[in-house]
């Protein structure tokens, strides 16, 4: 029995959805689709304002255009995260800040962003991994004394909450993701939400979508022509994504059920083994809702994680490590960071290892996961 590390879910809409767009002859951006699938996350969320977009990526590029950064000024974030939360920054002229996570949660260490900051410094990117919350609270008193924006990398936080608020609502701006990977999936997408009612600022944002044309004007008829009147780029995606992504958030709360049960059974699990070689596993906040989005294992020495993939790959189960911490990346030693700069950072990439979890795990492959992992540890 193979035990695949992701499996997207599938919903037997998809097909029906799709062929509509076709069948309409309109598969470009901005239609149908995309109003069903902005008008449904911003009643889940909570929001008034959340733009579509090809990628979480995307989503990122946009809120950094949208702060106006310019030409070498700071934006601080973790360095254990995913390139495109940097990339976002230096494709637009900003200079990278790194720093470090806490050790339990792997999310940023608010205790350790203030001694970053100086005159140069314009944002904080915070970065919610696993679907765990980042100290929004503690950060969002940091920002306020500095003058200083916070975009939430929520790309794997999608219906994980804050004391009560959902991730990527509280920052001035919110980036989640569709990819194949994430709980809700359009293959490739993502969504940005700008937390403002700025009504300049919220057009000034499908201005830099619509690759900087005032076509959001011409399509609602307030225009006879539209026109380049800003920086943009093709952030909008087109209807399929989006019609596909559609039949993936009408059935949300299914997806979130079965990532959780299966969440919660890894987790009894890993409690009920006593070992000296573990250092920490995902345990999720049991104070908030949480979106089951990853469960990993912390082993104490890289002998072994490298053993325990070792014994999953040879019983069909596949398994994966996460993020190379960017700092030790060829680009992040090229932008003037050293190996030992952040020494929890330089050992947890190898030591950690993300267990599947999909939706459609079978008690089966469950029970099978169950025996593996328990002789695997011990």
């Amino acid at each position: 029995m193979k035990i695949p590390f992701n499996k997207p879910y599938h919903s037997d809409k998809a097909m029906d959805y799709i062929k509509k767009v076709i069948d309409s002859g309109n598969i470009g951006g901005d239609g149908y689709f995309t109003g069903k699938c902005k008008k449904l996350l911003e009643t889940r969320l909570g929001v008034k304002n959340i733009l579509l977009t090809t990628s979480c990526t995307h989503s990122l590029e946009l809120a950094i255009k949208l702060i106006n950064i310019e030409q070498d000024q700071e934006v601080i974030m973790p360095s254990y995260t995913f390139p495109s939360t940097a990339n976002s920054v230096l494709v637009n002229g900003g200079k990278v800040v790194f720093t470090e996570v806490n050790h339990d949660d792997l999310c940023i260490d608010a205790s350790k962003i203030e001694e970053k900051i100086t005159q140069r410094t314009k944002a904080i990117i915070v970065v919610h991994y696993g679907g765990n919350p980042c100290d929004m609270d503690k950060i969002m008193g940091i920002a306020h004394k500095y003058g200083l924006y916070v975009i939430e990398d929520a790309a794997q936080g999608l219906l994980s909450t804050y004391k009560g608020r959902q991730l990527g609502t509280i920052g001035h701006f919110g980036c989640f993701s569709f990819h194949e990977t994430k709980n809700v999936s359009a293959g490739e997408g993502g969504a940005v939400t700008i937390n403002s009612d700025d009504e300049n600022l919220i057009r000034r944002a499908e201005y830099i979508r619509q690759k900087g044309t005032n076509r959001i004007d011409f399509n609602n008829k307030n225009v006879e022509f539209y026109q380049w009147v800003d920086l943009g780029s093709s952030y909008c995606p087109s209807e399929i994504l989006m019609a596909y992504l559609f039949s993936q958030l009408k059935n949300i709360d299914d997806i979130h059920s079965k990532r959780l049960k299966i969440f919660n059974r890894y987790l009894e699990i890993l409690d009920n083994i006593e070992s000296d070689k573990i250092q920490y596993y995902a345990k999720g906040n049991k104070s908030e809702a949480f979106n089951a989005h990853i469960f990993y294992i912390i082993f104490k020495k890289e002998a072994y994680a490298d053993e325990f993939m070792d014994i999953l790959k040879a019983n069909d189960i596949s398994a994966y490590r996460h993020f190379v911490p960017l700092h030790l990346s060829k680009m992040g030693l090229s932008l003037g960071y050293e190996v030992n700069d952040f020494p929890y950072e330089r050992d947890l990439y190898k030591k950690l290892i993300r267990l599947p979890i999909y939706p459609d795990m079978t008690e089966e492959q469950l029970n099978k996961m169950e025996r593996i992992i328990v002789e695997a540890i011990n």
